[in-house]
């Protein structure tokens, strides 16, 4: 289910209506204590354990479970290494087993915890051998491939499996292309704004978010969260940003979970995420109110460059695993001598070894025991760490795919998580499906030299099935890849064409590349034929810096002199030229979904605006609003002037 959807519920009511205690097993310390707070706060009977209380209030919490007082206890994954704890647990009959964000128990999902894989193997002992209690396991964000190595891990057998949908209709996405320097002014830019907070930003560094908290900090009350702070500064941030003395929270990844705050109105991430999992997370925590949210993708090349650091650092070379693998045997030895050893022997720093040891232990090359104690493992690692670092190469290549791409956004996502019918249909609230409704980005009506040279790539998709992107390029002779890019996108905007991603091996590597089709309105389409493509140009001025706004935009076509004078839309409308507007915006929606395109494609926000500042009475004078061609005004032209006389 979505975040926010109420998979907390799940497992709170079964386990109230069976009576007993319900084991929780939960991966953050800052989301167990969210629901504890929550059910106490009911005056329900719960407890947690974890690695940030005092060892009473742990004992305590272990009493009171032995003793039959509690209906909820919370654990940790990693608890359940630590000697005796799975045999105390036993010692009474659960009524139920939840397990909470149940992506960390595959290999394959985005927050993959090595303690969570674990489970399955625990469970037959929680579980009991008489007339076993049920186990329940709940996640956000589980591709069709996660949800079968949970599946799996956990042993379940014909389990039922509820899929609520991924789609949120009420959030609006954004992908901006933009450099790392120009994204600061952009974000206070955005957030200055009192109507786009409360708001979360998301940044890819403990450095960069304090950074970021620092700038909005004259502009916003904003504060930084990360994993490199102390604990009871982590909890004041989160606490504040609950209870709304702060507007805003500039955070890593490590914040969010456990967050039940429903009025957030902005989701700004200001560098790509690793992968769509996390993303869609991430975007999931605005507007669980129900209210129209949005959310902000900013990216550019250096992004790239980051994510390949970061997965040399998070997944080694393969021969500084080999390296501990070898100074292993079966005879137990401390972590702290073998770290010790091989950093002298200047083989690993002691960051590398650590990082090292732990995807050794993953991968069953080692063990190591809640002391501290490790022993050799089997030999069969290599090929499983090998797959795992290829599958994360593909998640962030998947999340670049997604910010080049020129479908829907919401769509996009819903069919990542292999919901391919609802895949479909789009938002009409994203940058692609809505440009003129975008806040940060910028569109621009095509020149006629783009215009010709959109007519160019048509004709040549009419004779084939498709061409690869690179192909059509070298055909058409055009040196600029990038302003090409530019124009194919504004084509697919358009329902001009389609992309199609495309792969082949080469010298033993796989090879990636976008082929392009016509679409059948793309076929159609003649020199004469009225074609209106909207190419992105930049961000708005009042998000820029001095030096992005000193840069020129590139001309918008003017008429030509035989055309009549196009009529533009005002800066601002009296509430009677309002509420006329979201007259036809209405119509505008229920026409779009009976036609099934995208609103935009059918008329523009700013053509709607321009209707409703002008009040044509007839279709002369609709035809002189900018936006209303000919076609549109013989297919919808009397139903748009009788909602301007009905309005009157």
């Amino acid at each position: 289910m979505p975040t926010g959807a109420g998979k907390s519920l799940c497992y709170q009511l079964p386990a109230i209506a069976r009576g007993g205690a319900a084991l929780i097993v939960s991966p953050l310390i800052a989301l167990m204590e969210d629901q504890f707070a929550k059910l106490a706060a009911l005056k329900l009977r719960a407890a947690r354990i974890h690695s940030g209380l005092e060892r009473e209030v742990a004992r305590q919490a272990a009493r009171s479970y032995l003793d039959g007082q509690l209906d909820f206890l919370f654990i940790a994954p990693e608890r359940l290494r630590v000697p005796g704890f799975i045999e105390m647990l036993a010692k009474r009959k659960l009524s139920l087993i939840a397990i909470d964000e149940a992506h960390c128990i595959s290999q394959w999902g985005h927050d993959f915890r090595p303690d969570y894989r674990m489970l399955g193997e625990h469970l037959p002992r929680l579980r009991g051998a008489e007339n076993p209690c049920p186990v329940l396991a709940t996640t956000a964000t589980a591709t069709p491939t996660v949800q079968k190595d949970i599946v799996d891990q956990l042993g379940m057998v014909k389990p039922l499996k509820f899929i609520h949908g991924f789609r949120r209709d009420n959030l609006a996405i954004e992908v901006v292309e933009l450099p790392v320097p120009e994204r600061p002014r952009a974000i206070v830019g955005l957030l200055s704004d009192p109507a786009r907070r409360p708001a979360i930003v998301y940044a890819t560094s403990r450095k960069q978010s304090e950074k970021l908290a620092e700038e909005l900090g004259s502009a916003v009350r904003a504060a930084a969260y990360h994993a490199g702070l102390d604990p009871d500064t982590r909890e004041r941030v989160q606490t504040a940003f609950q209870s709304g003395a702060l507007d805003v929270v500039v955070a890593t990844i490590a914040f969010g979970m456990g967050i039940d705050k429903a009025d957030i109105r902005t989701i700004i991430h200001a560098g790509l995420p690793g992968t769509l999992e996390g993303f869609y997370q991430e975007i999931g925590r605005a507007g669980r109110d129900g209210k129209q949210s949005r959310t902000y993708l900013m990216h550019s090349y250096a992004d790239q460059r980051t994510h390949d650091f970061f997965l040399t650092r998070d997944y080694p070379p393969v021969d500084q695993l080999t390296r501990i693998f070898k100074s292993l045997d079966d005879e137990a030895q401390p972590v702290e001598e073998l770290r010790a050893a091989i950093v002298a022997k200047q083989k690993l720093t002691e960051e590398e070894f650590d990082k090292a040891l732990e995807k050794l232990e993953i991968h069953g090359g080692a063990r190591v025991d809640f002391g501290g104690l490790v022993v050799r493992g089997s030999d069969g690692w290599k090929k499983t760490y090998g797959v795992q670092a290829a599958h994360r190469a593909e998640q962030f290549e998947r999340v670049v795919r997604f910010s080049d791409s020129s479908g829907c956004r919401m769509a996009a996502l819903v069919g990542h998580f292999g919901d391919v019918a609802d895949a479909q249909r789009s938002c009409g609230r994203c940058d692609i499906c809505d440009p003129a409704g975008a806040v940060l980005r910028v569109f621009r009506h095509a020149t006629a030299v783009e215009r010709a040279l959109a007519q160019a790539v048509i004709d040549e998709l009419k004779p084939v099935d498709s061409l690869a992107t690179g192909t059509l390029q070298r055909r058409l002779e055009i040196e600029n890849r990038n302003e090409f890019a530019s124009l194919l996108d504004a084509m697919a905007r358009a329902g001009l064409i389609e992309f199609e991603e495309a792969e082949f091996e080469k010298d033993g590597e796989l090879i990636r590349f976008r082929k392009v089709r016509a679409t059948d309105a793309g076929l159609e389409v003649r020199r004469t034929t009225p074609v209106e493509l909207l190419m992105s140009d930049g961000i708005g001025d009042e998000f820029a810096t001095p030096a992005q706004t000193a840069k020129p935009r590139a001309k918008k076509p003017t008429a030509s002199p035989k055309s009549a004078p196009k009529q533009s839309a005002p800066e601002a409308l009296t509430p009677e030229q309002e509420a006329l507007a979201e007259c036809i915006r209405e119509w505008r929606a229920a026409e779009a979904k009976k036609l099934r395109m995208p609103a935009f494609m059918l008329l523009h926000d700013r053509t709607i605006r321009a209707i409703a500042a002008a009040r044509p009475e007839n279709p002369n004078q609709l035809l002189a609003v900018d936006g209303m061609g000919q076609a549109k005004v013989d297919k919808f032209g009397e139903e748009i002037l009788g909602l301007c006389r009905t309005a009157k």
